[in-house]
């Protein structure tokens, strides 16, 4: 999908040398900072369609993330924990006060993580597609991410993912090696349902009704919040006490739910 907001993109590109990486960011909109994290194999550009919206209202700041579009990899795995150290020093580089946090998939682990392990640097929290226990997705999806390797490569010359990459990476070379990665970090157990249940930052799960993880399981994080136990009340007394909130969004599926305008707006609504 293209638009017009890539050219953009390029005039107000960036690098900030933190954690170790030299991360890519682009800087688009005026107001309350927002950080807006991309899926896995994917870069800041994938949010072309909703960026304008978004950023009417906010001081957008997308991120390349490690290994990612025009951010070349660097010597360690790719792991959100790690991950979210490089979005809290950047934070930091910027100096922007408690922005907003929002992440998509991937971007969605990292961003839960860095309000996990950096409360006091987000304000608020938007988790997008990001399932928080590896065994939510379903047996046949999780055969389907056990291929993902470096011989991969060549089947996926005509994706976008990795036309996108072939263009904007600084080693275009190496995308063999970016799925050898992202293979591995699938491939690992992981269930942060304890670390939810401590969420400090008011945080909205969102999820398309044909995810890659089932409406239940994001029902199911909405409960470990606090959220779906009770009747809300008139005045919303009954809501989760953190501020906590669910969308799940109608037609969509993990594959498109991050270019929707129903994204967007939820997005805006529940930081707003």
């Amino acid at each position: 999908m293209k638009t017009d907001t890539t050219s953009v993109a390029k005039a107000s590109g960036h690098y900030a040398a933190v954690n170790g990486i030299k991360l890519y960011y682009e800087t688009h909109g005026t107001g309350r900072p927002l950080i807006l994290l991309h899926g896995g194999l994917g870069s800041g550009e994938m949010f072309g369609p909703v960026l304008p919206v978004l950023a009417e209202r906010h001081q957008v700041v997308t991120v390349d993330l490690q290994g990612h579009g025009r951010t070349a990899d660097i010597d360690r795995p790719i792991d959100i924990r790690l991950m979210a150290g490089d979005i809290a020093a950047l934070i930091d580089h910027l100096g922007l006060e408690k922005p907003d946090v929002v992440g998509y998939s991937l971007g969605g682990g990292v961003a839960l993580q860095t309000a996990l392990q950096h409360p006091a640097k987000v304000r608020r929290l938007v988790v997008v597609s990001a399932n928080i226990r590896q065994d939510a997705i379903d047996p046949a999806m999780r055969a389907q991410q056990s291929q993902v390797n470096a011989a991969a490569a060549e089947f996926m010359k005509d994706t976008p993912m990795y036309q996108v990459y072939q263009r904007v990476a600084p080693h275009p070379e190496d995308f063999p090696r970016l799925l050898n990665k992202i293979g591995e970090a699938m491939s690992k157990d992981f269930d942060f349902s304890e670390d939810v249940r401590g969420l400090q930052v008011p945080t909205l799960i969102v999820a398309a009704d044909a995810d890659m993880a089932p409406p239940s399981h994001y029902v199911e994080v909405f409960k470990l919040l606090g959220g779906g136990l009770r009747d809300g009340g008139w005045m919303g007394e009954g809501r989760p006490k953190g501020g906590h909130a669910l969308a799940i969004l109608p037609g969509l599926t993990h594959y498109n739910i991050f270019s929707s305008p129903l994204f967007a707006a939820v997005t805006l609504a529940f930081l707003e």
